[in-house]
């Protein structure tokens, strides 16, 4: 009993001990991005009433706080404009932590499935996969990988730590995140973070949080059906709880999202429940950031037509949510692989939009033409598109178009471009009602804007 009670004694000094020493979360580390020209929150743990001083050496300027009974501690920091390398000092009563090689820039989260999470050398890789490796040199660009992880409850922290981009980290990295950020940070020229949380076979349900279910009783009761997968979780909230919570505090620039694949047997309610996981995340990190996102591209699922009604699920919320948008990619896509290789294009797309929308740094077009409106004349639908400057067909004659009868069935249309809007008529259809284009599981038309952007499946109501 004397040596249970000494060794108990002990682990209670012990404790004490760890609890008084300053802490920092994982996100906080050599080499980290920190957003520019911002109010910026460094947080971490240290012995309840221990007064800190923390130092910035880009203005020399010192910060004291501290520690409440709750024996975390924050403070605010106003970042300069890009640059660096910096270092961060908090020093306590009896030890200290030293971040260095920091910069400062633009900090990015890439999130999503395996599309997103694939990299170089994730199975077969990606187009050109050891020539981009072996060019992967980029000390601006630092890289944060999130290690898969499922919680009941949200975390306060999570492992890992930044890194230099290089060949060496690289290759197991987000390639759509990279493609991403180097396009950044050569137009920009400033120092780019990644946050990288992805991963692969997730369905949207388990990115959202516990709120949007609470809130929401249909998607509650979707989400409750879900069938266990032996790839990934399902458990709603589970991976935000794990793998994005902690790091909501840590200010951001956007996001950019990659997923819908697994979610294309419950298209019905992906519009709802994609638009209320972003507005999720947004409400956690306490400010409306960018969001941009990938359409899936075109797959041979098991059953028909899913793919194309979650395509016009992904359309139809980049309507609902304000500050995002939407690249389509169904021009580069591989319908026997639902991983299409060519990562490269799908991080440009995303980096244009980026570009354009957040930094006003890009005067290109950066949406393929998008469905506006629609008017029947007689035997004749009239379709407008958004985004349809030099509106054309590769191969001469647009394709994919479908008009329905007056009874709801559906036939193939011939289209034709006219001052920039598609004629679609049908033999079959006397009385057309309805439009969709694009519509099936492994659809690739091919009407494009004069910037060489697909347009997007859709089907009107």
């Amino acid at each position: 009993m004397k040596i249970q009670h000494f060794f108990l004694t002990l682990l209670f000094f012990s404790s004490q001990v760890i609890l008084a020493q300053v802490a920092l979360p994982h996100i906080f580390s050599d080499h980290m991005v920190l957003q520019r020209n911002d109010e910026v929150k460094i947080w971490g743990w240290a012995g309840t009433g221990e007064e800190l001083v923390l130092t910035t050496s880009w203005d020399s300027k010192e910060y004291n706080v501290k520690t409440p009974i709750t024996a975390q501690w924050e403070v605010v920091v106003n970042t300069p404009e890009a640059g660096g390398p910096y270092q961060i000092n908090v020093k306590g009563r009896d030890s200290e932590v030293v971040l260095k090689d920091i910069l400062i820039g633009e900090v990015w989260v890439c999130s999503g499935q395996s599309n997103m999470e694939w990299s170089a050398t994730t199975a077969a890789g990606i187009d050109n996969a050891q020539e981009e490796i072996d060019q992967a040199d980029y000390p601006k660009i630092r890289l944060f990988t999130v290690p898969r992880r499922t919680s009941e409850f949200p975390q306060d922290d999570l492992p890992g730590n930044w890194e230099v981009c290089s060949p060496e980290t690289m290759k197991s990295f987000s390639a759509v995140g990279y493609f991403f950020a180097r396009r950044l940070q050569k137009e920009l020229n400033i120092p780019i973070g990644l946050i990288d949380n992805a991963w692969g076979g997730t369905p949207a349900e388990v990115w959202a949080t516990k709120s949007v279910f609470d809130e929401n009783e249909d998607l509650n009761a979707d989400a409750q059906s879900l069938q266990e997968t032996p790839w990934s979780p399902v458990t709603p909230s589970f991976l935000y709880n794990g793998m994005v919570h902690a790091i909501t505090p840590f200010k951001i620039a956007g996001t950019i999202w990659y997923q819908g694949e697994s979610n294309v047997n419950r298209h019905s309610r992906y519009t709802k429940l994609f638009s209320e996981m972003v507005a999720s995340w947004r409400k956690a990190w306490g400010y409306e950031f960018p969001f941009y996102f990938v359409q899936i591209a075109p797959y041979k699922y098991d059953v028909p037509e899913v793919g194309a009604y979650l395509r016009d699920a992904q359309r139809r919320a980049e309507q609902n949510i304000p500050n995002s948008g939407m690249v389509v990619v169904s021009d580069i896509a591989t319908v026997n692989d639902i991983h299409p290789p060519n990562k490269q294009d799908v991080g440009l797309r995303l980096a244009n939009l980026a570009l354009k929308q957040t930094y006003g740094s890009y005067d290109g077009e950066v949406r393929g033409p998008l469905y506006k409106s629609h008017e029947i004349k007689g035997k004749t639908v009239e379709v407008t598109f958004d985004h349809s400057e030099g509106l054309m067909a590769k191969d001469k004659k647009p394709t994919h178009f479908e008009i329905a009868s007056a009874d709801g069935t559906w036939h193939e249309a011939k289209a034709k471009i006219k001052d920039g809007k598609i004629l679609l008529s049908s033999k079959e259809v006397k009385e057309p009602t309805k439009v969709r284009f694009g519509w099936g599981n492994i659809a690739e038309p091919n009407l494009f804007n004069e910037a060489g952007l697909p347009a997007s499946a859709f089907i009107t109501e």
